[in-house]
């Protein structure tokens, strides 16, 4: 009997240990692994390199920032990390390696560290970077290259090897392939926008097509999201808020016009879209936590997308109207707090 283990019988409520932010940011990094692999497997050396640099050069910025500030390092947390990850998979896979440095550098300088670190950033970090770099280099930006090449894995595209401020000298192999009828590096997005061409949705959805190292394939990015939602460690009403508010705003102009605007599965499955409602326009701090928040919050950055997606000079923008959305977050917050019950509104 004196060897019996004990058990203690306590009341409720049973609260659990919260996971800690490195637990956190580490299931964030197992989610976009599956993504990144994708993305090497599309588009070969170039785009696992371009990954290795930006991680690399986020994780240094971090470093060196809290060695100025005589803080103790943060990057033991995996945040850097993610940045990395997710603005590679915001780049174009010949995205020349200088310029992910630099995207690195600039996402945690200024989308971080200039907030005061981890918790204290007004925009998601990655898209400070983006943004950065979309400003300063826009024909690398646009710049994008065929998926599944044949010697991609041997082989750079030739931009990613390309000296600061110096143009890259295509390879026969590479040339051969962009030349090739129907072989075209163009995204759906650009061959909507300036040629009125619209990919198969089916296309779109599985990630047989160009485009951003980690946007093509949608039915991936919803498989890793739902891992994180299933953890619970991502709020699957904003994904869901931003695709509603982007199917619900091209119906309006598919209806109108159904040969001159392109259906919502269009809308929803091509471009950065499903990439950025998952894993950016979710960031836990630069989005709204109130229920009513949420859903204007993603109601407006959807809507956003489309109206810059077909009569802005760019042709993909939920990186600024994920942005917008994450400036006016206090706003929307100010005025959907619950009211506290008794209280006045």
């Amino acid at each position: 009997m004196a060897n019996q283990p004990k058990i203690d019988i306590r009341t409720s409520p049973y609260i659990r240990k919260a996971p800690t932010v490195a637990e956190i940011m580490r299931n964030v990094v197992y989610a976009l692994l599956p993504i990144a692999a994708y993305a090497v497997y599309q588009f070969g050396i170039s785009a696992l390199a371009l990954i290795i640099v930006t991680v690399l050069s986020c994780i240094a910025t971090e470093h060196l920032f809290c060695k100025l500030s005589d803080k103790k390092t943060t990057i033991g947390d995996a945040s850097a990390i993610i940045t990395g990850l997710l603005l590679a998979m915001t780049l174009p896979p010949g995205f020349p390696l200088w310029m992910g440095a630099v995207a690195g550098f600039t996402a945690i300088a200024l989308g971080k560290t200039l907030f005061g670190g981890i918790g204290f950033n007004v925009f998601n970090p990655a898209l400070v970077g983006r943004a950065f770099i979309q400003a300063a280099f826009p024909v690398s930006i646009t710049t994008w290259t065929p998926a599944l090449a044949v010697d991609r894995f041997v082989e750079f595209i030739p931009s990613t090897l390309a000296l600061p401020f110096m143009k890259p000298l295509p390879t026969a192999e590479w040339t051969t392939q962009v030349s090739i009828d129907g072989f075209t590096g163009a995204t759906p997005l650009s061959l909507m926008k300036f040629q009125g061409i619209f990919t198969d949705s089916t296309d779109l959805f599985l990630g047989l097509t160009a485009g951003s190292a980690g946007e093509t394939s949608s039915l991936l990015i919803l498989l890793c999201g739902s891992y994180l939602v299933y953890k619970k460690m991502l709020d699957w009403r904003i994904p869901a808020a931003v695709i509603l508010g982007t199917a619900i705003s091209a119906e309006c102009f598919y209806l109108m016009d159904a040969v001159k605007y392109p259906t919502p599965a269009f809308m929803v499955f091509s471009g950065g879209l499903m990439f950025a409602a998952v894993f950016m326009a979710s960031d836990m701090v630069a989005s709204p936590v109130t229920p009513l928040g949420i859903l204007i919050f993603g109601l407006l950055v959807g809507f956003l997308t489309v109206i810059i997606r077909l009569f802005g000079g760019l042709t993909e923008a939920v990186m600024y109207a994920i942005l917008f959305g994450n400036a006016a977050t206090p706003l929307i917050e100010s005025y959907t707090q619950p009211i506290i019950y008794g209280g006045k509104k």
